[in-house]
């Protein structure tokens, strides 16, 4: 036990590093976090459920386009009959967009374009409406044959059944492919993420809860200030579940270790073609741990904060609730903003601190700029730090008013007692 003349020598970080070390060796050696290293196995099932949102985001931003490459008339034609058939035919026409604008006689190499895999197109059309040339994937080809012939048909003001020959060139991979490949990268990323928070954050409120009926955090109220209690908690507790993620980390990685050996994965899935994600795996993964270190820090300390409100598991459960549905209208608010990039609504979900380390880890597997998370890990520290000066602040409050408070009125009563007694005739 640290004696109140030690504890008056100590920093609030030195303090805080006592409480974290004694917690996390506390924690790491107990049988309970064996049977804690179980718990992934039933997220699994909110993974499931949460499939279908992410197949309406999967449709909506990896919708494939194909560009228009022709002479500024052509170009312009047929746009507008790809805008007059679009709401009749439906999603089955893909998207149809401007790509480029020639001047006559200007060639433009429409396969060399495909094979360098940027941004979202999957086709591309040359030529003229009379003799349109649609280069695209194998795959897409004789899909959007009959589209392409029907908007050029369109665009020359043709009867509906005297369609323009369409020539097909293939080639090995898209912009489409690709991103398509990112955006289920960035969804399946973001859902670990989300579970791993909302697993891993509910250590906090069930380790105070327990501390606070044993009476242990008056004992370390009177020894050490309640900030770093605080502090150390939170941080512990992170801790703790960096070392359970290794753990699972580990064991799924043998897995895949032992699924490589043989190619392929369980529905002869190929190793070989994971979408590698816009920052590469290696930035990925580190990502990943930095933004899950960040939004553990922020939902812990709104936990912690709640857990010095409550004294009994009930009151944390009925406390907790609104925290956790918020936690995930959050994750879908930020599932969704992945159909907005670079619109108000993703630049909301980065700037929001709850929502931040999910829209930012969705960025870095589609995009390949460094940049913007450095810009937001800077202002997700600040939340950080703001969080847990008001959540302390607030832990402070409400432990010592249900800690030393409740034993002050005990001292007076048991000093009202003695004095009664050393009264004559008590």
């Amino acid at each position: 036990m640290i004696s109140g003349s030690t504890a008056g020598r100590l920093s609030i970080w030195q303090a805080a590093f006592v409480i974290a070390r004694r917690d996390f060796v506390a924690i790491l050696f107990s049988r309970a976090f064996i049977f804690f290293l179980l718990g992934p196995l039933f997220p699994i099932i909110v993974g499931s459920l949460a499939g279908g949102i992410g197949e309406q985001v999967q449709q909506e931003t990896a919708r494939p386009e194909i560009g228009i490459a022709m002479e500024s008339a052509d170009v312009d034609r047929m746009l507008a009959a790809y805008e007059d058939l679009a709401p009749k035919i439906g999603p089955a026409i893909p998207r149809m967009v401007e790509l480029k604008r020639i001047s006559p006689g200007q060639t433009f190499d429409a396969r060399a374009y495909l094979e360098e895999t940027k941004g979202n197109m999957a086709g591309i059309v040359t030529g003229t409406p009379s003799a349109p040339e649609l280069t695209a994937t194998q795959e897409r080809l004789d899909w959007w044959k009959g589209p392409v012939g029907l908007i050029a048909a369109q665009a020359l003001k043709r009867a509906p059944t005297e369609f323009p020959p369409v020539t097909l060139t293939g080639v090995a991979t898209s912009g489409a492919r690709e991103k398509q490949g990112r955006v289920a990268t960035a969804q399946v990323g973001q859902t670990v993420l989300f579970l791993l928070i909302m697993l891993l954050a509910g250590m906090v409120l069930s380790n105070l809860v327990e501390e606070k009926a044993n009476k242990i955090i008056e004992v370390l109220a009177a020894a050490i200030p309640m900030d770093a209690v605080f502090l150390g908690k939170l941080f512990a507790m992170l801790a703790v579940s960096l070392v359970g993620i290794a753990v699972w980390a580990t064991v799924i990685g043998g897995l895949v270790g032992v699924a490589g050996m043989q190619e392929t994965l369980p529905g002869g899935w190929n190793i070989q073609d994971l979408p590698t994600p816009g920052v590469g795996w290696p930035l990925f993964f580190l990502f990943g741990v930095i933004y899950f270190s960040m939004g553990y820090l922020l939902l812990g300390s709104i936990f912690l904060a709640i857990g010095s409100m409550a004294s009994t598991v009930r009151e944390v459960q009925t406390l907790s609730m609104p925290v956790t549905m918020m936690q995930v209208l959050v994750f879908f608010f930020s599932a969704l903003a992945l159909t907005q990039t670079g619109k108000p609504m993703e630049l909301a979900a980065i700037a929001f601190p709850l929502s931040s380390p999910f829209a930012m880890l969705a960025r870095a597997a589609t995009d390949d700029a460094l940049w913007p998370h450095f810009a937001a890990l800077a202002w997700q520290a600040v939340a950080v730090a703001l969080f847990i000066k008001a959540g302390s602040a607030l832990f402070r409050r409400r432990v010592m008013k249900s800690g030393p408070q409740h034993g002050n009125k005990r001292r007076r009563g048991l000093l009202t007692i003695v004095r009664g007694r050393a009264m004559p005739g008590g």
